[in-house]
């Protein structure tokens, strides 16, 4: 692991400016004589549009151009948004209905783009929007996931996105008819609204005859991609940026109607223009997260061996397929069906439905979230139904160390792994077995203690390939360029000081550049958990080439055969020679022969294979019974990450995982009217957690190396929100077993909570 990292807690260099105020966020880049944007959202959830008048909002003071849909037709714009389809169980493709950039004959969902304004200041264009004409006929709103109902769209008869299946559903069958005992569970995931601290925002201005966009998002070659199709442009016309973003978690990676408004507005008026969400603006547009339901079903052989897993889910699209929706509650969510555990009869069937509701794509996890859910809540009802203790019926279950690499019923290949360890360690860290004497003192106090745990597998996503570029500049700086995007994770604290420990060049002299489709061929962004590893793996391929062709150079200035010169990743030695010169100071050496050539070093590597980050987490929630209040009282996480390149910072992305799992189950909930009205559009009404909602973390690292890279590493990005959920669910419904309650679904507001222990308590009366 030397060679590869030295896994030193570093605190994280990027800090600094963002701490100070120096960051460089789409708001405070903006070019300042940016034309300001306002979007006219529709006010109802769905409806045929009658007439939509925009000549008054276009003659408005200050105002420079009001676009429709009519508008970007007529500009040649391509006006339909890309969303991946999946494969029915017939063969025949899921349904894919246009998803106009702006609403063309009919309304959708409550805060889809009608009209963009643009005026000097966003206060004209605010008061243009008033002055805009909109007439409809309202249609009945459909908001339940289910067939039938009012139709959405012509090309998705009974509202049925898609109809897909995975596995052999007929072997699964048969096992369940032989099994000993067979367990099964109802379970809700809750939609969720993502919120990130930066809502999302977009500038556009010319470059002479080129298009520039800056997006707050997670990459830029598929936001760059997109607007080449949408405008109908060379990829030579537009170039993409993301500049600091403030958090992403999925929601930031795909496009979104205004981008493509602004871009060609820009190219349209010849004028810099610009667009920053308001809050209840993004809770009302932003992709949402989850919305699923499932039927999962465990069949056990007499000595509690699991011989089967089939799993029925409905997942809710949304008025439109998202970018990747249709894939996350398919594909995405199948890659970790059965977890850790050594079952070869799988079956899983995904039905998606449109409704009248913002659309639903990537959130933390990105399906396996989903996947690992379902499966820890149904092994902790399976557990309590054949009366084995839950940690045992996990490692009875567990697929074993000797049965790596390990194949999956859903075409994965596990490389690693050793689930007993890092149970182990986690029932001693968490102190499992003091757990009985803190329930009973919370007893005595008239209070609820319950606890639970989740083992959880993830698979890291994404393009296994990416690009790194080593550039040595005149003023003696190094500048890495990478292809993935930082939005809080701290990759330049990662990927300088990797870089550091691959060539000896020191941390302070190493500056990482991103989120520019100018400044590197290719790139695929963040997301997946993929970037460390990936990123981190192109980085070795670029520092071997460049260390070859300083050796080659070396060769003639050390006066000794290319072949007798070794570089140990501070110095370049050789046998016969006095000199020992550093990599900096070989690129002056080169730059002074005019060997220019050799200053900049790119390559672009593939990962083999996917690696599988694993872990347990075990939760402990105290409740009051007499007001439904309950909060998380103990966390600990235990982690098989393989090795670790900056211990700190996989520590601060679990925690962050936690913290919005523990958001999700605890006190995040999305409410929708009967007629498609949000009514939690605002943070007086939907509670993300607060610092008191959450405990201390503790987490420890298990580690066990993965095979799947050079280095061992294994993704932790998405991690904690993958474990969290059913660990904290699990520790809900523990508590409230007693009490009568055997059906918990999140979220855990004191509300529901209460209702849940008084329902049963008047049914006793």
């Amino acid at each position: 692991m030397e060679k590869f990292g030295k896994s030193q807690p570093i605190k994280r260099k990027e800090d600094v400016r963002f701490l100070t105020g120096s960051g460089r966020y789409i708001d405070d880049i903006s070019p300042a004589d940016a034309l300001h944007t306002f979007v006219f959202r529709s006010p109802v959830a769905h409806a045929n549009i009658i007439n939509l008048d925009v000549s008054d909002a276009k003659a408005a003071v200050g105002v420079h151009a009001v676009y429709v849909a009519g508008d970007l037709e007529t500009a040649g714009l391509k006006l339909g948004m890309r969303g991946a389809v999946m494969k029915n169980r017939d063969g025949s493709d899921g349904a894919s209905p246009e998803r106009p950039i702006l609403a063309k004959s009919k309304l959708r969902f409550v805060g889809e783009p009608v009209a963009m304004i643009l005026a000097d200041t966003l206060s004209q264009a605010r008061d243009a929007a008033e002055m805009i004409t909109l007439s409809y006929d309202d249609l009945p709103a459909k908001m339940n996931i289910d067939k039938g109902g009012e139709m959405i769209h012509d090309a998705a008869p009974d509202n049925v996105a898609f109809d897909w299946e995975m596995g052999d559903e007929v072997a699964t069958e048969t096992a369940f008819a032989s099994a000993a005992h067979v367990v099964s569970l109802n379970i809700g995931d809750n939609r969720i609204i993502v919120n990130s601290i930066e809502p999302r925002g977009c500038y556009a201005e010319m470059e002479g005859d080129r298009v520039h966009v800056a997006i707050n998002g997670q990459g830029v070659w598929g936001p760059k991609d997109q607007l080449i199709e949408v405008l109908r442009i060379s990829e030579d016309d537009i170039r993409v940026t993301n500049p600091d973003t403030g958090g992403g978690f999925g929601m930031k990676g795909m496009m979104y109607p205004e981008y493509f408004v602004l871009a060609h507005a820009a190219r349209d008026l010849g004028r810099p223009v610009r667009w920053m969400s308001e809050r209840t603006e993004a809770m009302l547009s932003d992709n949402a997260g989850r919305d699923l339901t499932s039927l999962a079903e465990l069949a056990f052989d007499a000595n509690h061996r699991i011989i089967a897993y089939r799993v029925l889910n409905k997942a809710n699209m949304g008025a439109y397929n998202s970018q990747f929706a249709q894939i996350i509650q398919t594909e995405l969510f199948s890659r970790v069906l059965m977890g850790v555990y050594d079952v070869q009869k799988t079956y899983v069937r995904s039905i998606g439905y449109y409704t009248n509701t913002t659309q639903v794509d990537a959130y933390r996890g990105a399906g396996r979230p989903e996947a690992i859910y379902v499966l820890e809540r149904a092994i902790d009802r399976a557990a309590r139904e054949l009366g084995v203790d839950p940690l045992e019926l996990r490692r009875i279950n567990f697929i074993k160390p000797h049965q790596f690499p390990y194949a999956t019923t859903v075409g994965e290949t596990y490389d690693v792994g050793d689930f007993n360890k890092v149970l182990t360690r986690a029932e001693n860290e968490a102190d499992i077995a003091g757990f009985t004497a803190r329930k009973e003192t919370d007893a005595k106090l008239g209070l609820i203690r319950g606890i639970g745990l989740c083992y959880y597998i993830e698979s890291i996503l994404g393009d296994p390939s990416e690009t790194a570029k080593i550039e040595y500049n005149d003023d003696g700086r190094v500048y890495i360029y990478v292809g993935t995007q930082s939005n809080g994770q701290g990759h330049e604290t990662v990927y300088s000081k990797f870089l550091s420990d691959q060539t000896g060049i020191s941390v302070d002299m190493i500056d990482v550049v991103q989120g520019d489709s100018d400044k590197i061929k290719v790139g695929g962004g963040t997301g997946g958990s993929r970037s460390v590893t990936v990123q981190n793996n192109a980085m070795l391929y670029t520092v071997k080439a460049m260390t070859e062709a300083f050796t080659s150079f070396l060769s003639e200035e050390m006066g000794v055969p290319a072949k007798d010169i070794a570089f140990d990743d501070e110095r370049f030695r050789a046998d016969g020679s006095n000199m020992t010169p550093t990599m900096l100071e070989v690129a002056d050496m080169a730059r002074n022969k005019g060997r220019l050539d050799l200053l900049t070093h790119e390559e672009r590597a593939t990962l083999p294979a996917r690696s599988f980050p694993n872990g347990c987490h075990v939760c402990e929630v105290v409740i009051d019974p007499e007001t439904g209040v309950a909060r998380v009282d103990r966390y600990v996480v235990v982690d098989d990450f393989g090795n670790l390149i900056n211990p700190i910072l996989a520590e601060g992305q679990v925690h962050g995982g936690v913290a919005q799992g523990i958001g999700q189950a605890m006190t995040e909930h999305v409410i929708f009217d009967d007629d498609g009205q949000l009514l939690t559009a605002s943070f007086m009404d939907y509670a993300l957690p607060r610092a008191d909602d959450v405990p201390m973390i503790g987490f420890t690292s298990e580690p066990v190396p993965s095979t799947a890279n050079i280095m061992g590493m294994k993704g932790c990005g998405e991690a904690g929100t993958v474990g969290a959920l059913a660990a904290v669910s699990n520790a809900v419904q523990d508590a409230l077993w007693e009490h009568g309650v055997r059906q918990a679904d999140m979220p855990f507001t004191p509300s529901k909570v209460w209702e849940m222990i008084g329902d049963l308590a008047i049914a006793a009366e």
